[in-house]
Order: C-alpha cells, then sequence, then structure tokens
C-alpha cells in the first residue's frame, strides 16, 4: 500500500469514495459534488483542500482510500488542520489502510506545527471510535455542531 498526496488524475476516484462513504452514512443523495467542483477548489490558485490517496499497488495502483483535510484558524491557538473526511473502501479494511492515511496526515500536522487536528466522527461508528481511542484523541461532550445547510 502506498500513502500519497492526491493529484488532480485521481478526482474521479476522490469523488466515488465520497459517494462510498455517504452510502456508508446512510446520507448517499447528498453529495452535490462534481469533478469539476473537486477539481476547482482542490487544485485552483487557493486550494481550499487537500487530500491523501491510499493505493493499492497489488491491484494495479487502484485507490482504496483517502483522507481529506484543510486548513483552519484558532482565535486562541493559531494555525489547525481539519480532517473533513477519512474512508477506505469496504474490501481494505481491517489492512491498516485507515491508519496509514490517518498517520499521513497527522505526520503532516506535526511538522507543519498546527497547533490542533481536529475532526469528527459519527456517534453510531462504533469501528471508528475504537480506532481513535488508539491515539491520544481526546472526546468533547461539550460543544454541539452546528450549521446552516443552503
Amino acid at each position: 500500500m502506498k500513502i500519497r498526496p492526491g493529484k488532480p488524475s485521481d478526482v474521479a476516484d476522490l469523488l466515488r469514495l465520497i459517494k462510498e462513504l455517504a452510502v456508508f452514512e446512510h446520507s448517499g443523495d447528498e453529495v452535490i459534488l462534481s469533478e469539476a467542483d473537486l477539481l476547482r477548489d482542490g487544485f485552483g490558485e487557493q486550494p481550499l483542500f487537500y487530500f491523501f490517496v491510499a493505493e493499492d499497488e497489488d491491484a494495479n495502483a487502484a485507490i482504496v482510500g483517502m483522507a481529506l483535510y484543510y486548513y483552519r484558524y484558532s482565535t486562541w491557538k493559531g494555525k489547525s488542520l481539519y480532517l473533513e473526511d477519512l474512508y477506505v473502501s469496504q474490501e481494505s479494511r481491517r489492512k491498516g489502510v485507515g491508519a496509514m492515511l490517518f498517520d499521513a496526515v497527522l505526520d503532516l500536522a506535526k511538522r507543519e506545527g498546527v497547533k490542533r487536528f481536529h475532526w469528527q466522527v459519527l456517534d453510531w461508528n462504533e469501528d471508528a471510535i475504537a480506532f481513535y481511542r488508539k491515539y491520544p484523541t481526546v472526546f468533547e461532550d461539550d460543544w454541539l455542531n452546528c450549521m446552516i445547510k443552503f
């Protein structure tokens, strides 16, 4: 398995994995992104996100996982990194691919000197929660997630 930064030619696979993740999260009909959106937003003059891919070298370099992240800014701490999504295709799970992707983002956060590394996990995703417990993760219960949908 090879973990590497995503590139424009990976966008079709990135979108496929995003759609797989949405189905896994019982929200398959909510993905409205296109490849053009991902190309514009990830590879434009000021990229809004970055990603790593997991490439299975035993399967003709098939992309079987991704970790999509972006930078934020904390008014108290400074530069932070937010892991928007970490996903590994069903057939490639339980092989350490998720840990390799997570560690790639974690290592990047350390190299970049960010003050916080954030992500969310659904409360019913027990496998993911167990995975994150292997790291020095702080599970917060005093902050509520808020959004406005357009």
